[in-house]
């Protein structure tokens, strides 16, 4: 089985294709380039690379969400756009997930903290045992006070924040709660290697889906709408 997984959900870029359970190939950028300018090269040039045409991809996976809103959205319709005319299925997985299936290897508690602006993070914790991936919260946005009152109750083994978040958290509160660890930087932020093996699973649980259904996922409005709805209800006070 053949999986293509993409993320576009932050500052870096990535692609990468999962043969069988082996990566094939990844490519990932980290330098805040325009993902509608990266994203498309990057494939094309891993198909390429890999001697892989389209055509052979059984599952496309993308990471729906939460993350940037135009990032999020480059990657759900560039994935969009290539399995519609080959009616192929798709795997829509959550950012957080896929940052702890990118470290199956590290036993204890996987903190995936993306940075939400404004004091705020998207968070989701996962539990790492002998290779196994258990997800013990939903995705959420939360403030970084109230994300350090919740790791408190995991002090009973190791906590590894990942994630763009990862280090504003660490900085925040990672002296009051001496189990949490800042992961290096190559593994710290989401790959799409992480996507491909979230996807994989995905698979063999049946939740898959159509291009059609493939959408993104927001934890919050978009700034704008926010902003507005905030104008809507002062003017209507």
């Amino acid at each position: 089985m053949k999986i293509l997984a993409v993320d576009t959900s932050a500052s870096p870029v990535s692609a990468a294709l999962l043969n069988d359970g082996f990566l094939a190939g990844e490519f990932y950028l980290n330098t805040k380039t325009t993902h509608s300018q990266t994203l498309m090269p990057l494939i094309e040039q891993l198909l390429k690379m890999t001697d892989t045409s389209l055509d052979q991809i059984d599952i496309f996976a993308v990471n729906s969400g939460p993350g940037s809103f135009t990032g999020v959205r480059i990657g759900v319709s560039s994935i969009k756009g290539m399995t519609m005319p080959l009616n192929k299925r798709c795997a829509s997985v959550s950012t957080l997930e896929a940052m702890a299936y990118s470290m199956p290897y590290t036993d204890g508690i996987v903190c995936a903290v993306m940075d939400a602006r404004c004091s705020q993070v998207y968070n989701a914790i996962f539990r790492l045992d002998n290779g196994s991936v258990e997800r013990v919260t939903e995705d959420k946005a939360m403030s970084i006070a109230e994300l350090e009152n919740e790791l408190s109750y995991y002090e009973e083994c190791n906590i590894y924040l990942v994630g763009d978040g990862a280090d504003i958290c660490y900085k925040a509160f990672g002296e009051n709660l001496p189990t949490v660890y800042l992961t290096p930087q190559n593994i710290r932020y989401q790959h799409a290697y992480g996507t491909a093996k979230a996807a994989e699973k995905m698979a063999e649980q049946n939740k898959l889906v159509s291009s059609d259904e493939l959408m993104p996922f927001y934890l919050r409005l978009p700034q704008a709408e926010r902003e507005l709805r905030a104008k809507q209800q002062k003017e209507n006070k």
